[in-house]
């Protein structure tokens, strides 16, 4: 169980890497250019997945699984996370109008513990 939190904290770390990644440029998107939130937190999900997943592979979970293998899966697992994104986006911005920074916390903390035990459990698992 230890090893578990030590794992999670580093998780969460990376984490927080690739998040200030991604929220800078739904900032940018959403409030510079005046790309529509939906597309500019897909797109900025996207970019820090593939961040998240370098670090991860590399130094939160030290995998030992080729590229081949662990990419695909991660690939799957993003997928996923981006379409709970994608629904807390849309249920909190378009359906309850809120403010789009206080919606992407909240799908940023869903996503948080989905990919977590999912990368835990299947990508990186040895």
């Amino acid at each position: 169980m230890e090893r578990m939190v030590q794992k999670f904290i580093g998780f969460a770390g990376v984490g927080a890497v690739a998040t200030i990644i991604q929220y800078g440029l739904l900032i940018v998107l959403h409030e510079g250019f005046g790309v529509y939130t939906l597309y500019a937190s897909g797109f900025s999900y996207i970019v820090s997945a593939i961040l998240n997943y370098l670090m991860k592979y590399y130094w939160v979970f030290r995998s030992k699984n080729a590229h081949y293998t662990a990419a695909p899966r991660y690939a799957v697992i993003s997928l996923v996370g981006l379409n709970l994104n994608l629904l807390v986006m849309y249920l909190m911005v378009d359906m309850a109008n809120l403010h789009y920074l206080i919606a992407q916390a909240a799908a940023t903390l869903l996503v948080l513990f989905w990919g977590f035990f999912a990368n835990a459990h299947w990508t990186f698992k040895h």
